[in-house]
């Protein structure tokens, strides 16, 4: 046992017994101990590394209970008061306590530890083992010491050989940690054997990796050295490679391009990069690829248009029933074409219903201008990139929809359609709709210019025609360059003609069968009571369904007969049921996006404090709807009573379906005045209009599609605000002959007629 051994407190380094470093000491409490063993320890110093390295001052608790005795070779004084020493591990030993003396350093009593092994065979097959895979590990790895071979052939104590092996090779301080702390030296040999194996492992593995790597190197180098070769082999002979062959066809492409000087020599640049960049460069497939996009758009080539007046009318005609404001409007634009060939091509917008025909009709423009059709949705586009393209340095980068349609199309000329207009959308990645401007101006698109072709292209020859259901939902500054066409719902007779003139034959010449008779009571039959529509998508479908069913019973006669449309639909799905007359209950005409429809508006009283209820999905417009219309009737004192007392719910039925716009006024003032009187109000009766605080009613939005909504829903008698009287012009005269339509500009001529 050994007392009053000062210490060595080593945080970044671990002392092995047989091991001599040098340090270089700047803590004085370090110091103090260093001078402190050189005069009173017979230059003997205990060194010890903390448990816990990351601790600035460790306390006693955190010190170890192993550590090694050093021997102090040397110490020299530097100039900065630093000490340099020189010391060497000699022994193990077990701490058995820490403590301070009356100068503060801190000593330690020590006991060294021996260990008695019985088994000399095993430590001369270990010590023989160990010395074994050291000179294998030395061998492979060029980084090793070879004075250490000598120096172990010489060493014959496997517990000296096993200190001095951990010492020499590379593994972490944690590792060496616990080599330091393990006494027996038959189980420091083993845990060696088995280090130094995996060692040698991952020398072969890593070995073995550069080869393959420095072999796939030179078989690249080989073959590109080869190539070249061959290609100057080739030059001389006078043949072409693949590549050379590829590099002409874009240089004869850009001499039959006319484009002017400076584009030019851009794309002929990019083909001399093309042609001085190897295959193995990545760069080398983006240009391929730009070279392909730029010299094969149809920089130059242009369709000549159909400007024959009577027979694009008649092409017209043959596939869509009606429309004859845009039929007008095309032939507007091929009569000035005629005059004027530079004419830009109108932006038309058709605004309707699902299923009226509108992308249709698209492609019935085009085919009857003779022009190449391609269609572009952007229905939920949020990324401006879509349209206008991506750098060509992105990875998979291409150009824009635009673009793409033009190149596919193959002219310059073509009409593209852009559907869904009203449902881009605006977001954090952008605004679609900005871009779709630059497009659309025909005082900007002769210089378009797609992020990935990086040169202008001239939009102005192409035909854009936008689709949306909703004009409110178009963006106010792309809707100020359109010219809005609606294309409205079909009466049931409209949809009656539409299917026995477009619809029927079409469906006969698809299926290739010559002659199937539907009478018009069946067609009607599906119209009202299988369809709920503005279009007449869902009465194709069933059309269709009919049509195959007679094919695939086989049956002998060619008409479709009632008993076939219940047998093979079942029984009819919408039933236009005659709601009975309530108090409070009264129609008002609503636009939906899908058409013309009823809004049945109930309201009762109860008593109350003069609290408005209002339920089915009434938004905030419609909610000062009813507040005006309260207050009239109070100003008009149309009814005796007292507000103060009774509680008014007003609901709008068809929860589902938002209630947001401001043409609801006159029916809210039907309804209360209506509960209020105690009379009930006809249920054939409806009616569209705002109300103001004096009783004057504004004109509404969509009055053609109300009316044909009321007209399919059995309404005899409609109100409608005086404003609107110019759009009766718009309805079909079968309609307006089955309808009493009163025009009226205050409330009180409604009140006088109906109370």
């Amino acid at each position: 046992m050994i007392e009053n051994l000062p210490i060595l407190l080593l945080k970044k380094l671990i002392l092995l017994p047989n091991q001599e470093v040098r340090l270089e000491i700047n803590n004085d409490v370090s110091k103090t101990a260093i001078d402190n063993a050189i005069n009173n320890s017979n230059d003997t110093i205990l060194v010890i590394s903390p448990i816990n390295t990351l601790e600035e001052k460790p306390s006693i608790s955190d010190l170890p209970n192993i550590g090694v005795i050093a021997k102090i070779k040397s110490k020299i004084k530097l100039p900065n008061s630093d000490y340099r020493i020189v010391i060497k591990g000699l022994n193990r030993v077990k701490i058995l306590e820490y403590y301070q003396n009356e100068t503060g350093i801190l000593k330690s009593k020590i006991k060294r530890i021996y260990i008695n092994t019985s088994n000399n065979i095993k430590e001369v097959a270990l010590l023989r083992k160990l010395k074994d895979l050291t000179h294998e590990y030395m061998l492979n790895n060029s980084e090793s010491d070879n004075m250490l071979s000598t120096t172990l052939d010489n060493i014959d104590d496997l517990d000296l050989l096993t200190d001095i092996i951990v010492s020499f090779l590379p593994m972490e301080k944690e590792k060496k940690l616990l080599y330091m702390n393990e006494f027996d030296y038959i189980k420091r040999a083993e845990s060696l054997i088995k280090e130094i194996n995996i060692e040698l492992q991952i020398i072969e593995l890593d070995t073995k990796i550069n080869d393959e790597i420095r072999e796939n190197f030179e078989k690249e180098q080989k073959n590109i050295i080869l190539k070249e070769k061959i290609n100057k082999l080739n030059n001389e002979l006078g043949i072409l490679t693949d590549k050379q062959l590829e590099i002409n066809r874009y240089k004869e492409l850009l001499d039959d391009l006319v484009l002017p000087d400076k584009v030019k020599k851009k794309f002929m640049l990019e083909i001399d990069r093309y042609e001085y960049t190897t295959d193995n460069n990545p760069d080398s497939s983006v240009i391929r690829n730009y070279l392909e996009w730029v010299l094969n758009l149809p920089w130059n080539n242009y369709t000549k248009d159909e400007t024959n007046l009577t027979k694009i009318k008649n092409n017209l005609d043959k596939t869509h029933y009606g429309l004859e404001e845009i039929k007008t409007r095309i032939l507007e634009f091929v009569s000035i074409k005629k005059l004027n060939k530079n004419v830009s091509s109108p932006i038309l917008c058709l605004v309707g219903p699902p299923g009226v025909g509108k992308t249709t009709l698209g492609m019935s423009i085009s085919a009857s201008l003779n022009r190449e059709f391609y269609k572009i949705s952007v229905g939920g586009l949020n990324e401006p990139s879509e349209l206008i393209g991506h750098r060509k340095t992105f990875l998979g980068a291409s150009p824009g929809k635009i673009i793409q349609g033009i190149n596919k199309c193959g002219v310059k000329n073509p009409v593209i359609l852009i559907d869904e207009v009203d449902k881009m959308v605006n977001d954090f990645k952008g605004d679609p709709s900005s871009i779709l401007l630059d497009i659309l101006d025909e005082s900007q698109n002769n210089m378009f210019i797609d992020n990935y072709i990086e040169e202008p292209f001239d939009l102005s020859k192409v035909m854009f025609i936008l689709t949306a259901n909703n004009v409110e939902d178009i963006p106010t500054a792309l809707k100020d360059r359109l010219e809005i066409i609606e294309i409205n719902s079909y009466t049931e007779y409209e949809k009656l003609d539409i299917a026995k003139k477009y619809i029927i034959p079409d469906i006969l010449n698809k299926y290739g069968i010559k002659n199937i008779n539907i009478e018009d009571d069946i067609i009607l039959e599906i119209i009202n009571n299988y369809t709920k529509e503005a279009g007449v998508r869902e009465l194709e479908r069933i059309l269709k369904r009919l049509i195959r069913n007679h094919c695939l019973e086989n049956k002998k006669t060619n008409t479709i007969t009632m008993d076939d449309l219940i047998k093979l639909l079942g029984l009819p799905k919408y039933i236009n049921s005659k709601i009975e007359n309530h108090l409070g209950v009264v129609n008002s005409l609503a636009w939906t996006p899908y058409g013309g429809n009823i809004q049945k508006i109930e309201c009762i009283s109860i008593n109350g404090t003069g609290n408005i209820i209002t339920t089915g999905n009434i938004e905030k417009i419609l909610e000062e709807s009813i507040k005006i219309a309260i207050s009239y009737i109070k100003s008009m004192k149309y009814v005796k009573c007292n507000f103060n007392e009774i509680d008014l719910h007003i609901n709008a039925l068809n929860a589902g379906i938002k209630k947001e716009g401001s043409s609801g006024g006159i029916a809210i003032t039907t309804a209360i005045i209506s509960i209020l009187k105690g009379k009930m109000i006809d249920s054939s009766i409806a009616m569209t209009g705002e109300i103001t605080l004096n009783g004057d009613i504004l004109g509404v939005g969509g009055i053609k599609e109300k009316i044909i909504g009321a007209y399919n829903n059995d309404i005899k008698t409609i109100f409608i605000p005086f404003d609107n009287s110019n759009d009766l012009s718009n309805i079909p005269e079968s309609i307006k002959n089955k309808l009493e339509i009163i025009l009226v500009k205050n409330y009180k001529e409604i009140y006088d007629k109906l109370f």
